[in-house]
């Protein structure tokens, strides 16, 4: 059995129909699918090129900080941050999104009030997941009200290995009713799912249930962003919108730290399904250091030179 050939509307009725749909999805060949993401990262691309796509990276940047530690002045100095990444140089485009734990999203909306910058939260007792699904859906609910438009919720990654899936499918699209008007991304913790099948699956699983964007990881487990990974996710993506007509974005985050690394995933979206997820819309990074490399690239391709190490501020 195949996505094609069992109706959706159908599937997830039942745990056992939604476990024969999982399982039918085609397997993952784990060595084709590492010898095809090796490949794209090794393409290379020109300067004009490298330039578009270093600014396109930025605008992909979901900047984010995820500590215990964060206090109100680190956020709103993020938040600057993303407003003008680069306050030398005005032609440098601003992220797409903050995110921040749900205690800070009040002090986020502020900071970043009429800049069109997303701010995205991680409710759903981020990073575990173990919660009760009533405290998820008040966590989820009290973001939104203090000003989130996208949240980043983590799967139950024990229901899903334990093959309850119609349990993780319910609670997916019970958050995604609490979100309201703001967009969903559903974390998988690929790092915990042991095989690219369960990536396959969870992925299916999440779009199913009414997931905005699909996202590797919360970046507190390793592995986390991988490029086999990712291109799993874009292959699901792809074959989701083949099947239903809707459209899912994808976020790989955790562990991608370099410019060169970022253009790799460009390559393979592109090259899996298509320019038109060459778009903040449709494509984010999730990261914390990634956005200095990128100044650094941009400042050597427009002077020739490096900045200096003190040049950009630390995250």
């Amino acid at each position: 059995m195949t996505a094609t050939m069992t109706p959706l509307s159908e599937v997830t009725r039942s745990d056992a129909a939604l476990r024969m749909f999982l399982h039918g999805l085609p397997g993952v060949d784990q060595v084709g699918a590492q010898a095809r993401a090796a490949a794209l990262g090794t393409r290379s691309i020109k300067t004009t090129a490298k330039a578009w796509a270093i600014d396109l990276a930025i605008r992909m940047v979901d900047l984010t900080t995820l500590e215990g530690a964060d206090t109100p002045g680190k956020v709103r100095a993020l938040c600057a941050k993303a407003r003008q990444p680069d306050p030398s140089d005005p032609t440098c485009p601003p992220v797409a999104a903050i995110c921040v734990y749900p205690a800070m999203v009040p002090v986020a909306a502020e900071a970043l009030r009429g800049s069109g910058i997303h701010l995205a939260s991680v409710a759903t007792a981020f990073p575990s997941g173990q919660a009760p699904l009533s405290v998820k859906l008040d966590d989820t609910r009290a973001a939104v009200a203090a000003g989130a438009d996208e949240i980043d919720m983590v799967i139950s990654r024990g229901a899903f290995l334990a093959g309850r899936y119609l349990e993780v499918f319910e609670e997916i699209a019970a958050v995604k009713q609490a979100c309201g008007s703001a967009h969903l991304k559903v974390i998988l913790e690929t790092g915990e799912l042991v095989t690219y099948d369960n990536v396959r699956r969870a992925s299916w699983l999440a779009m199913l249930a009414g997931g905005d964007f699909i996202k590797t990881s919360t970046g507190k487990v390793q592995p986390a962003a991988t490029l086999p990974v990712t291109l799993i996710m874009l292959e699901a993506v792809r074959d989701f919108l083949s099947a239903t007509g809707r459209k899912v974005g994808v976020k790989p985050a955790g562990g991608i730290r370099t410019t060169k690394d970022a253009i790799k995933y460009l390559v393979m979206v592109n090259e899996t399904v298509g320019d038109g997820w060459l778009d903040p819309d449709w494509f984010r990074f999730g990261a914390s250091t990634l956005l200095n490399d990128l100044l650094m690239q941009r400042t050597k391709l427009a002077t020739g030179h490096y900045a200096g190490p003190d040049y950009f501020t630390l995250d």
